[in-house]
């Protein structure tokens, strides 16, 4: 083979590489993101699919295993919805009543979510500090607003 074929081969397979390790290593941007009912409605579409969902935790459910380093606890919509979740890492550090729970990953048994991620956010913040009226969309759209000038 002449020079330049096999140099124009490797460039291909190097940018096949590298474009390969981007999508392998960016799950979430090839992800579905649910409500809690739509994912418990389709749970067994939704097996194989890496999700994005969110809802209020319940403390009373918190399962802490240190030694296993895994996490169990339960999350709620405003709807009275409720899904189990397991995962294998650390603890959030503001896990507490009332904080929005967004989790991804997939899930598995009936009801039940296996989180590779979980993140917090203090849902007060976004709605006032009456959690009976929590309500995702609402929440989710406060989000893509930009910040309110002082």
């Amino acid at each position: 083979m002449k020079k330049n074929t096999l140099v124009l081969l490797g460039g291909f397979i190097i940018a096949g590489a590298i474009v390969f390790l981007l999508m392998a290593a960016t799950p979430g941007s090839s992800g579905i993101e649910l409500t809690l009912k739509d994912l418990l409605a389709t749970q067994d579409e939704h097996k194989d699919d890496f999700v994005t969902v969110e809802g209020l935790l319940i403390e009373d459910s918190i399962k802490w295993n240190p030694d296993k380093i895994e996490l169990k606890f339960d999350v709620k919509d405003n709807e009275g919805h409720i899904m189990h979740v397991i995962h294998n890492g650390p603890k959030p550090d503001n896990f507490s009543e009332g904080v929005i729970t967004i989790l991804q990953g997939s899930p598995t048994k009936k009801d039940t979510f296996a989180a590779e991620t979980v993140k917090t956010r203090c849902p007060s913040k976004y709605e006032g500090k009456d959690m009976k009226n929590y309500d995702p969309e609402t929440h989710k759209d406060k989000l893509n607003q930009p910040p309110k000038e002082k």
